[in-house]
């Protein structure tokens, strides 16, 4: 009776690059070479969604790793060079940040370590819920023009943060390129001196040691793989000042995003028809032959309902009274559906911002505790003012917002009228009257708006600038063609002619000549400063503790995909240990090799090396289906736990080339810790010294099955969910597992294997012509969402 039972299997219509088990779900996530990110559940391997690539986010996915809780999908985009955080509920973009290098592999961990002081601030992380109001959800009908985050929600925004124990995604690349993230969003170290390309990564669970497998180039030009413990030792000292910094710099990083997705909303609710009355207008100037003044006609017009001949054909065939309506209309429309968007969200966005900035300016100042993570309060009391000049700014286009609403529906009341008269029309008695007030306002607001202005021609091509809201919103390091008239101003007169005044800290710069968009970058870039500098400082302090060359790489490893490529990290944190699994096919191909490291560098770990034969596993069996003189070799291994390897075996006969899915415990590869160690030459690789590495033979009793009608060669496994996916060596036949159970009855098994062998048949065909099968499993998706959300709650512990 074959060990293990399959529950699915599929032939895939493009190769896949990577592949990993959700931490908590029977869920698996695969990213395929034409950059779409698919989501399959265990049960018949049936589709939960897919997010197809992009030309706004990136079409090649180089590597991919799951957020502790399952919630969230981080993978790499090389093509863009950026790094995407996906919600799994519904297969949305919740943040994207872009990266200098080319990511090769990633890691997420969640911290396992306990403290007091952790314990504490875990109660008491949610305390702004307390202070703070809860931010509005960004308007829907707003972001069709943000491609990026066209279903973004404030609340999907926030969620990013997930649990408040801390969780490090860790990013390797090119040229010794290692990144780590708090919360998959705040960068707190930069590591250098890593030498070669990174290919795996494990960062310990009590923060010690980051475990990193390079690729490295030899003085003879030959490539070595070699193992690296880096020591992390500051970030496990430091463990709850580490989490209270990223937590809230993490709150920063969101609320960022929060204020730039506003102001996109405010950009598109601003319309391009609100220019089309200083466009007329400075074509008007263009083509009028007299050589009176724009506003002496308007103020003519008002004074004694008299109009030359250009100026009543500017209003009656370019304007016209419908026009006129309509432009009054998008105006006000316009106008409030911005003034809306900077009191509920941009104000609300800069206090909640503040708040957090303020404590973490409060934090700093414990020089003991976090002066060592690099907190600099100078630094962050120049945050805290850029803040405070954006909420200004923000004000100040509120009063813009509110001046000009007052100032066009006077003047397109009156402008209505006198064109009416022109038309010979009835006009209505309630706008006929006008009073002595009345036509003042009009003509102060004639006089601001309608004089024209050679230095705005030489810049813009236009003589006028009646509108004055859009400015603010333009993306220009250009000054305001229109800033506000502070003349009369007593508070700004008070302030300048106050010596002690004019230079206090506790004022904020209003930077009255520059735009919205100006003060927010100014902001941002201020703020980035703050949040770059703990990196920096975290980064100098990590330090390499071992250095381990492994093995020569074969030329004909250039053709297997990295991604799935040899050596296997794995963090036991029960043990405190790292382990490293790998093979080397020249010298030893029938062998498995592991190396165990103690998270804490100096911790001395007996037997850290010893190598595993499985050359004849099957022998024990004693049926001649097993073919005892068969010799096997590993072609993969991945942990499935603490315990327990998984591999994939590889018959050495030319015909044929058996494969083999096989559980192996690490109990009986190290029962032999008594016999003799092996004692590492130094200047010399693993590979050149494998004969002294002490070795056991391994039978697999009865945890093993062949995989019949498949040329094996990967395996992703879950321990935790007792899941295991095969990957056939063309990358696109794929075989799913229940680990821990067998199959009920072998005949029922060869049937269903044998109908799973004509699925895959047809859908490989289909595949190829209409999207049938695909429309199928899409709609079948869509039940599979619903299952999703409503297994949210669940927790494997």
């Amino acid at each position: 009776m074959p060990a293990f039972r399959q529950v699915g299997e599929k032939q895939l219509p493009n190769p896949v690059l990577c592949m990993a088990w959700s931490p908590k779900r029977d869920l698996i996530a695969l990213a395929n070479t034409t950059g779409e990110l698919l989501l399959h559940r265990l049960a018949s391997f049936q589709r939960v969604w897919s997010l197809p690539p992009s030309e706004f986010t990136g079409k090649e996915i180089t590597a991919l790793a799951w957020r502790p809780d399952g919630k969230i999908l981080a993978f790499h985009l090389k093509d863009t060079q950026q790094v995407v955080l996906c919600g799994v509920e519904k297969a949305e973009i919740l943040h994207v940040f872009p990266m200098q290098n080319s990511v090769t592999c990633m890691h997420w961990m969640e911290v396992t370590e306990e403290s007091s002081a952790l314990s504490s601030f875990y109660n008491s992380e949610d305390e702004s819920k307390l202070f703070l109001p809860k931010l509005p959800t960004l308007p829907k009908s707003y972001s069709t023009t943000s491609k990026i985050f066209s279903e973004e929600k404030s609340d999907e925004i926030m969620n990013l943060l997930g649990e408040v124990r801390l969780n490090v995604l860790v990013l390797g690349g090119d040229s010794g390129f290692v990144e780590l993230f708090a919360y998959g969003m705040y960068k707190i170290a930069t590591l250098t001196g890593v030498s070669g390309s990174c290919r795996s990564l494990s960062l310990s669970g009590d923060l010690k040691s980051l475990s990193v497998i390079t690729e490295v180039k030899s003085a003879d030009n030959q490539l070595q793989i070699c193992y690296l413990q880096l020591d992390t030792c500051l970030l496990s000292s430091c463990l709850p000042e580490v989490t209270r910094m990223s937590r809230k710099f993490t709150h920063i990083s969101t609320l960022l995003q929060y204020l730039h997705l506003s102001l996109t909303c405010m950009c598109e609710a601003w319309e391009d028809i609100l220019l089309q009355m200083d466009l007329r207008l400075t074509k008007f100037v263009q083509e009028k032959n007299t050589s009176t003044q724009v506003q002496d006609e308007f103020l003519e017009l008002l004074l004694w309902g008299q109009s030359s001949p250009e100026l009543q054909a500017l209003l009656m065939n370019q304007l016209t009274v419908k026009g006129l309506k309509k432009l009054g209309q998008s105006i006000e429309s316009s106008y409030s559906s911005i003034q809306k968007l900077v009191i509920s969200h941009l104000q609300s966005g800069s206090e909640a911002l503040l708040y957090h900035l303020s404590e973490v300016r409060g934090m700093s100042l414990w020089k003991q505790k976090f002066e060592p993570l690099g907190l600099d309060a100078a630094a962050l009391e120049g945050a805290i003012t850029a803040v405070g000049s954006f909420s200004l700014k923000a004000n100040e286009l509120l009063q813009v917002i509110d001046k000009s609403m007052k100032n066009f529906k006077a003047f397109f009341r009156w402008l209505y009228v006198a064109m009416l008269r022109m038309c010979e029309e009835h006009v209505p008695p309630e706008l006929n009257k006008m009073t002595q007030k009345d036509i003042a306002f009009v003509a102060d607001f004639l006089s601001e708006h309608f004089s024209e202005n050679e230095e705005l021609f030489d810049r813009k091509g236009k003589y006028f600038n009646v509108e004055r809201v859009g400015q603010y919103l333009k993306d220009e390091d250009e000054d305001l063609v229109s800033p506000p008239n502070t003349k009369g101003n007593q508070w700004l007169r008070f302030l300048q002619e106050s010596a002690h005044l004019k230079e206090s800290p506790l004022l904020f710069p209003s930077f009255p000549q520059k735009s919205l968009h100006f003060v927010k970058r100014m902001m941002e870039g201020v703020i980035e400063q703050c949040l770059q500098k703990p990196a920096e400082v975290i980064g100098r302090s990590v330090t390499q503790a071992v250095f381990l060359p492994l093995y020569a790489l074969p030329e004909s490893s250039e053709n297997t995909p990295r991604l799935f490529e040899l050596p296997s990290l794995w963090n036991d944190k029960k043990n405190k240990l790292h382990h490293v699994v790998f093979c080397m096919p020249e010298g030893s191909p029938c062998k498995v090799f592991l190396l165990r490291r103690g998270t804490d560098p100096h911790r001395r770990i007996p037997h850290s090396v010893i190598s595993m034969d499985l050359s004849r596993p099957l022998e024990a069996e004693g049926d001649a289906a097993a073919q005892p003189h068969q010799v096997y070799s590993c072609m993969d291994a991945r942990f499935y736990d603490d315990e327990m390897l998984t591999v994939v075996l590889q018959a050495s006969e030319e015909e044929g080339r058996r494969r083999v899915l096989a559980q192996l415990p690490l109990s009986a590869a190290l029962s032999n810790e008594e016999g003799e160690e092996f004692s590492w030459e130094p200047g010399l690789r693993l590979d050149q010294q494998s004969g002294s590495v002490p070795c056991q033979s391994l039978v697999l009793g009865n945890q093993w099955r062949e995989l019949e009608n498949m040329k094996a060669q990967f395996v992703a496994v879950n321990g935790i969910r007792k899941v295991a996916c095969v990957l056939s060596g063309n990358l696109r036949h794929i075989r799913v597992f229940e680990m821990d159970v067998e199959d009920e009855d072998e005949e029922g098994g060869e049937s269903q294997n044998a109908s799973a062998d004509q699925e895959v048949l047809e859908s490989s065909m289909t595949s190829e012509g209409p999207e049938g099968k695909e429309e199928e499993e899409e709609g079948g998706g869509n039940k599979m969402e619903e299952q999703l959300e409503s297994e949210e709650a669940l927790d494997i512990s």
